[in-house]
């Protein structure tokens, strides 16, 4: 992706869910979400930068969204 990505994910009932990005190392980047959500589908938008706001290189990165209970990893490569 470039410069920006959605994350689309679909809540089966209301709950509190993280959304964070990491780097390959498992180090955190950012997280995009944290926060109670209701259930349906919903979008997070990753603007290809840190949690200070400098853009990251390109790469592979990891996005993870925990909810419920539940943890799920995704790959996704950032370039520019």
């Amino acid at each position: 992706f470039n410069p920006t990505t959605n994350i689309p994910f679909t809540l089966k009932k209301a709950g509190i869910i993280s959304l964070k990005i990491f780097d390959l190392m498992g180090r955190e980047v950012t997280t995009l979400v944290n926060e109670h959500k209701i259930a349906g589908m919903h979008n997070a938008i990753w603007n290809g930068k840190d949690a200070f706001g400098k853009a990251m290189p390109s790469g592979m990165y990891l996005y993870r969204i925990e909810a419920d209970g539940i943890v799920e990893t995704r790959k996704m490569q950032l370039l520019k």
